[in-house]
């Protein structure tokens, strides 16, 4: 076989199955894409009017629209934008992936700027072949003297283009729905994706029914201009006259007047908000206006706690607006959404690449059109932009709750044990947003009050006791407060993994959970090795009742008498414990649980006083579970037992 040597060729029979089945991974996006072209054939419109360039008709309104018609199977988008001519039609439809956007910014680069320009990609149109076997388009440019175009094509390589019949400027495209795509025709799945690409675009989005657009047509043709001519003073006094004839006339005219007012047509409300809040000034937005816009673009009815605003134009374009959403669930149920946009086209939820993951924890929005997108839009390009737009996101947050922490610390501490989850877990997956809000860390203490990191860390004990569950552990709680002692609320599944990274970064600083050990301020005169025959005694009378050769018993003196028996679990095994579950290997059990018996209580020195006696056995199994209940709950065989012995136990003293 001979050598040859040749060029690979692209051309539209073999690139254009690609971009229809596989250029967009959601076929939703049409609608998006076909109304982003609209809005800016809208935009370029005005900016050549703003120019001079053209004269815009006095009845001209700035629309797009889009027509959902069940029965043909059809969706029509019309908009009062730019148009097109014959050679534009070829330029920027017939030759796949021509940016108009582009080609226009270039044309009038020196005459104006880039606001509002959406399209930056010529292969938008073609979207509407993911659901369509055939497409129409009928175009009138705004040019002088330019001929209506009609331009169709059913999907494959070969369009047919002639002279239209449209007469007002502007461009209809009509796009006939295949058989798996029947949905998008139905009004409330129209409204649905339109809602949630196009909610914030800068041109009106009207969607009819072909029903509602035929009546909205009829209307409009039959609507007659009422001219109020000036009254003679002679007619004004007859009509003074008539008006002054009685109540009843008034009455009757009140009637007639009501009957005609105007029925409420949901489809005559734009969709789009065209002044969205984040395109305002910080300054001109109102407490109310944040929180109305928080309500309607999350559909949460709950008051968000604050917010931050992001308004940079340098080195880059960004604005946007960040809420911090009440969050008082456990962390890992805590879903936010932050929705991005590129120059308020929606592009997703969530970007992981532009937002940090602790920062999707809140809810909000942001809209950089200088992203990076591919050309489908789905997919960010040019990592070191994209981190720089992170970096400044990050820092925008840190300044405002350092902020908050410096200068209005009395409502940073009434957020608090809403927003720390959030907090924590942005210091532990980024070292830089640790360094910057470590000095704004607080733990709530026994007494309700709020302490620094920095104070804590001042201290000569740097050994600090926490509560988990402040129910479950109450007794250990009050034994502390009796001894005026003091602990932290520490009661969040992110506690445990946040608090070891800070015994890693702060030198000598070291917590327990309040059941992990008997502190020495709770304990009287009588040290371990006073009590160690006792310690022995009880130990092995306690694994024969309990029917446990591996229960470990430590008995201590303990300043409150009240107390008989507590459980104490090391805080390093308890860590271990919790770890192992997190990564779903087993349970260890609670081979490390030391059941604690009180030397001074009665019942203690009872059983140890009287190991023969009949009720030996109930003491025992009933010190266990109290001391149980009080450090977790019993699993519910050992409950019913429980249950059962109390029951007992509470007839003895009916004897």
């Amino acid at each position: 076989m001979c050598k040859k040597k040749g060029s690979l060729s692209i051309n539209s029979e073999n690139i254009f199955p690609i971009i229809k089945k596989w250029l967009y991974s959601d076929h939703d996006i049409f609608f998006r894409e076909l109304i982003s072209n609209g809005c800016d054939a809208v935009t370029k419109l005005n900016k050549l009017a703003g120019m001079g360039e053209y004269d815009l008709p006095e009845d001209h309104k700035d629309t797009v629209t889009v027509i959902a018609d069940e029965k043909e199977k059809t969706l029509r988008f019309i908009d009062t934008g730019i148009g097109m001519t014959a050679d534009e039609v070829e330029e920027y439809i017939c030759q796949i992936a021509f940016s108009g956007a582009t080609d226009f910014l270039e044309k009038y680069k020196d005459k104006t700027n880039e606001d509002q320009i959406i399209g930056h990609f010529g292969l938008g149109f073609y979207s509407a072949f993911m659901v369509a076997d055939r497409v129409t388009i009928d175009t009138l440019s705004y040019k002088e003297g330019a001929q209506p175009v009609h331009w169709e094509c059913d999907g494959g390589t070969e369009y047919d283009m002639t002279e239209g019949t449209r007469k007002e400027v502007g461009t209809e495209i009509v796009l006939y729905l295949n058989e798996d795509s029947l949905e998008f025709a139905k009004e409330y799945r129209a409204r649905e994706v339109i809602s949630k690409y196009c909610s914030f675009m800068p041109v009106e989005i009207f969607l009819f029914t072909a029903e509602q657009w035929d009546k909205y047509q009829e209307e409009l043709a039959t609507e007659t201009v009422e001219t109020v001519e000036e009254e003679k003073p002679a007619e004004a006094e007859e009509k003074a006259e008539e008006k002054a004839e009685g109540e009843d006339s008034g009455t009757k005219e009140d009637e007639k007047a009501e009957e005609k007012k105007e029925e409420y047509h949901p489809e005559r409300v734009s969709i789009s908000d065209t002044h969205p809040l984040w395109t305002k000034r910080p300054g001109d937005c109102t407490d109310e206006e944040y929180k109305e816009f928080y309500r309607k673009v999350f559909m949460d009815f709950k008051e968000p706690l604050f917010w931050i605003h992001l308004n940079m134009d340098y080195p880059f374009n960004l604005k946007g607006i960040l809420y911090f959403p009440k969050i008082n669930n456990e962390y890992d149920t805590i879903e936010g959404t932050i929705k991005l946009y590129n120059n308020r086209v929606f592009i997703a939820d969530n970007i992981k690449e532009v937002i940090p993951e602790y920062l999707l924890l809140l809810k909000g929005v942001i809209d950089c059109p200088d992203l990076p997108l591919n050309v489908s839009r789905s997919a960010l390009q040019n990592d070191g932009f994209v981190k720089k737009v992170r970096d400044y996101i990050t820092k925008k947050v840190a300044d405002k709750l350092n902020g908050m922490f410096k200068t209005d610390r009395e409502n940073y501490e009434k957020y608090w044990d809403d927003i720390h989850p959030f907090i924590k877990f942005g210091c532990l997956k980024d070292e830089k947003f640790y360094e910057k809000m470590s000095g704004s860390l607080l733990f709530k203490n026994l007494e309700g009050k709020y302490l620094p990191l920095s104070e804590i860390n001042e201290r000569e004990d740097k050994d600090i006791a926490y509560v988990t569950d402040e129910v479950q552990q109450s007794q250990y709680i009050k034994m502390y407060k009796d001894a005026g002692m003091d602990a932290i609320y520490l009661t969040h599944n992110i506690d445990s993994p946040f608090i070891t990274m800070l015994e890693q970064k702060n030198a000598g600083l070291k917590f327990h959970r309040i059941d992990a050990e008997i502190k020495q301020q709770l304990k009287g005169e009588q040290d371990a090795e006073a009590l160690k025959d006792t310690t022995e005694k009880l130990q092995q009378l306690f694994r024969e009742q309990l029917g446990n050769e591996h229960l470990q018993v430590e008995v201590q003196d303990l300043k409150d008498e009240k107390i008989s028996a507590m459980i104490t679990l090391s805080e390093q095994s308890r860590r271990m414990q919790e770890m192992m579950k997190m990564y779903g290997m087993g349970d260890m059990g609670s081979t490390e649980n030391t059941l604690v018996l009180n030397a001074n209580n009665a019942l203690v020195k009872y059983v140890l006083e009287n190991p023969e006696s009949e009720h030996v056995s109930t003491i025992c199994h009933q010190l266990y579970d109290l001391a149980l209940i009080a450090h977790e709950p019993l699993p519910a065989d050992e409950m019913a037992a429980f249950v059962e012995r109390s029951n007992e136990i509470m007839m003895l003293l009916t004897k």
